[in-house]
């Protein structure tokens, strides 16, 4: 499957792992709508909406950046319509935005319970409303939700419950997607990486360059989502996707390019 002229909508996509997708999507001539809320740079986190759609607009595809806060319902539909009104509509959803805090259930607020469901439940469910009528117009449309496999073992929820069942609630939402899309042909499914990612989180709020250095690039899950992506929708769906898996199934087994640190160890997702 082609991504030449498909329009790609990515939440978080200033930087990141929404980024490395939305440069990786468009080197192949997709369109990208940069979704977030980040219009001036924040030293620790980097990136805009507008610095990531130079970038992308640099590999040879087409960005248009919008500030949305996905808590916001009128924020959620501005967007869309942008999107719509510049490039005609939206073939593929990256619901990549989320808010962690890897608290536990003592050491949680309201106000950090608060964001985590807002954005990465409330969000991922209302985007995905948002942006459905138009993904049933388009050709090998998909749902892609950045989310991992659920498992209900005590091991996968005590200490941060609030984050686990935030980021579980998403993959809900792609798994009942998938089965009410079915018939529309619209694929719905997630993708988490085996290995922590480099991502600002992971050097700001979790273990800091030490665990940076123990991670992988964005990159990986780019070009997991890349090739997932490709794959027919009416059958490709209801799946929680792994990287290594997906890259593996499609012969790549060399992972190496990926590591911050080539040689060094990796430290394993706290999902898996």
């Amino acid at each position: 499957m082609t991504f030449k002229n498909k329009t790609v909508f990515i939440t978080g996509a200033s930087r990141g792992i929404g980024k490395a997708i939305a440069l990786r999507l468009a080197k192949e001539g997709a369109n990208i709508i940069v979704v977030a809320k980040s219009i001036e740079e924040n030293p620790k986190l980097g990136g805009t909406i507008f610095s990531a759609a130079n970038e992308i607009e640099k590999t040879g595809g087409k960005a248009l950046a919008v500030q949305c806060d996905i808590r916001v319902e009128d924020q959620i539909k501005n967007a869309v319509e942008k999107a719509v009104e510049r490039f005609g509509g939206i073939d593929i959803l990256i619901n990549n935005a989320s808010a962690i805090a890897l608290t536990s259930l003592e050491q949680t607020t309201q106000k950090a319970f608060a964001l985590m469901h807002d954005i990465n439940v409330k969000g991922t469910f209302f985007v995905s409303k948002e942006c459905i009528p138009f993904l049933k117009k388009g050709t090998n449309s998909h749902i892609l939700n950045l989310s991992p496999p659920i498992n209900l073992h005590q091991k996968w929820l005590s200490n941060h419950i609030a984050y686990t069942m935030s980021k579980y609630d998403m993959t809900m939402i792609a798994l009942g997607l998938a089965g009410e899309l079915k018939k529309y042909k619209i694929a719905a499914n997630t993708l988490w990486p085996k290995t922590t990612i480099a991502t600002a989180a992971v050097r700001n709020l979790l273990g800091g360059e030490a665990l940076v250095q123990m991670s992988r690039t964005p990159e990986i899950v780019a070009d997991g989502a890349f090739y997932i992506l490709q794959r027919p929708s009416d059958v490709c769906t209801g799946n929680s996707f792994i990287d290594e898996e997906v890259l593996r199934e499609e012969g790549i087994t060399d992972l190496e390019k990926y590591a911050v640190k080539p040689g060094g160890k990796l430290y394993t997702d706290l999902f898996l």
